[in-house]
């Protein structure tokens, strides 16, 4: 089980190239994973956005919103909600997905092209670019990623802070003010933040 404090926001549309450009740029850090590509498949429980369950591959995760904790500001240009979840995960590595999980009405796949940066903050205040698998105690991932769901088409922003959990929310302000330095994009708007259960209770 692992705790982690998270914002994130989804647009709809086509992801804007000035802002996939930034997120590539040598401005926020060294370190760029390679773009992945995969289809993750959740499962929708109607009035339920505090509990999300997805398989990815051959793994099961399941994330509990533990505590909503109001609204946090950036900069000037973006405004988001943050919210503490605790991740179960099991992976089987020997039993298949069935091939017809999705027909069952009750499962969405939702496709996925995800660029991912990785942040190791040291200090209070202080960050450093290191790469996505590096095995670090506390830090913070900032995610941007293209979605397609039901042939429609949105992208997402997200950061997700861990490591100690009295410092969880200092981990992910002292991460997303400095990303949010070099951003020039569209506002991000606190009506736009959401988690992935809430905004697929709308699809």
């Amino acid at each position: 089980m692992r705790a982690s404090l998270e914002m994130r926001w989804f647009c709809s549309g086509a992801l804007p190239k000035p802002i996939a450009q930034w997120f590539g740029s040598d401005s926020l850090g060294g370190y760029l994973a390679p773009l992945e590509e995969r289809e993750d498949i959740y499962l929708l429980v109607p009035s339920c956005d505090y509990l999300g369950v997805k398989l990815r591959g051959k793994t099961l995760e399941v994330k509990w919103r533990q505590a909503e904790l109001g609204a946090l500001r950036c900069g000037n240009r973006w405004e988001g909600k943050t919210e503490k979840w605790l991740k179960w995960v099991c992976a089987d590595t020997i039993a298949p997905v069935p091939a017809n999980i999705i027909a069952t009405g009750k499962w969405v796949g939702v496709k996925k092209k995800r660029s991912q940066r990785l942040y190791q903050v040291t200090s209070p205040g202080s960050l450093m670019s290191v790469p996505v698998e590096a095995p670090i105690p506390q830090g913070c991932s900032v995610e941007l990623t293209q979605l397609n769901v039901n042939g429609s088409g949105w992208w997402t922003l997200g950061f997700e802070a861990f490591g100690y959990e009295s410092t969880l929310t200092e981990t992910l302000q002292t991460v997303a003010n400095w990303v949010s330095k070099s951003y020039h994009g569209q506002k991000f708007k606190v009506e736009d933040a959401s988690s992935y259960p809430s905004w697929l209770a709308g699809k």
